[in-house]
């Protein structure tokens, strides 16, 4: 069994993703305008009335300002932990009580032959969470919006074959930056965003055969630049004796437009 993944958009400006078997379809966050995710799905040659599910990780605008507008218009139910529903319900209008579900860090999640398992993530929102998503044969994991590394990503990490993870930030960008000490202290904090360099080291530790892709995402348009991020990822894992571009490859996942489509 076959499965697509790519990113509709990653960062601050906006996030979505779509994965994909020949039977089911979906998209974990909305953050950009429906308009857009349903004009880059029809670039995918999948209609906004394909989508089976809308898994959301947290409230923050950037995961959510389409979400109220595709479920209303294609039907589409939206899954997310108790917390995010809590946070965001007023911020996405009214949603049709059959199409509000809620996903829990102990149990998965099935929609037809795509299973769910939401994590815990450390980051400053309600109940946030990342996905980890098997099919029969294959597994693809979202670890954004990341704080610090907790035991329990690194757990959800091990043996994917596709990794969407944050690269958020050059810590030195950040320091030296223009923004406030208190925007400066979120990102670096506990709750905020990883580095570029945090990245890196945790790859390291959870690489294993089965991982094929990297996609590094939600890079900041302040404090990062793409091949700042992609170069300082690329060097630790170099240093630690896994080489890019023959069996791994790393990639960027972009800001304003969809990644490339890459099919298991």
């Amino acid at each position: 069994m076959s499965v697509k993944f790519c990113t509709i958009a990653s960062g601050s400006s906006g996030n979505s993703t779509f994965v994909g078997t020949e039977y089911t379809k979906i998209l974990i966050d909305a953050g950009l305008s429906g308009k857009r995710i349903t004009e880059s799905l029809s670039s995918l040659q999948v209609m906004g009335n394909d989508i089976d599910a809308l898994f959301i990780t947290h409230e923050h605008i950037d995961h959510i300002k389409g979400a109220g507008v595709l479920s209303r218009k294609f039907d589409i139910p939206i899954y997310a932990t108790q917390g995010t529903w809590e946070a965001m319900e007023n911020q996405i209008g009214k949603i049709a009580p059959k199409n509000k579900h809620f996903v829990y860090t102990e149990e998965q999640c099935v929609i037809n032959d795509i299973c769910l398992q939401p994590f815990s993530i450390p980051h400053d929102a309600k109940e946030p969470v990342g996905y980890s998503i098997a099919t029969e044969n294959h597994k693809i994991t979202l670890a954004t919006d990341l704080g610090h590394i907790t035991e329990e990503i690194r757990k959800q990490l091990v043996d994917s074959e596709i990794l969407l993870l944050e690269a958020n930030h050059d810590e030195e960008l950040v320091k030296s930056g223009c923004y406030p000490l208190a925007l400066k202290q979120r990102i670096l904090g506990e709750q905020g965003h990883i580095s570029n360099r945090t990245a890196g080291k945790l790859l390291c530790e959870i690489m294993s055969e089965k991982l094929k892709y990297v996609f590094l995402g939600h890079l900041s348009d302040e404090n990062n630049h793409p091949h700042l991020a992609y170069e300082t990822v690329e060097k630790i894992l170099k240093k630690d004796k896994i080489k890019v571009g023959s069996y791994l490859h790393l990639d960027m996942a972009s800001r304003y437009s969809r990644s490339r489509v890459v099919e298991l």
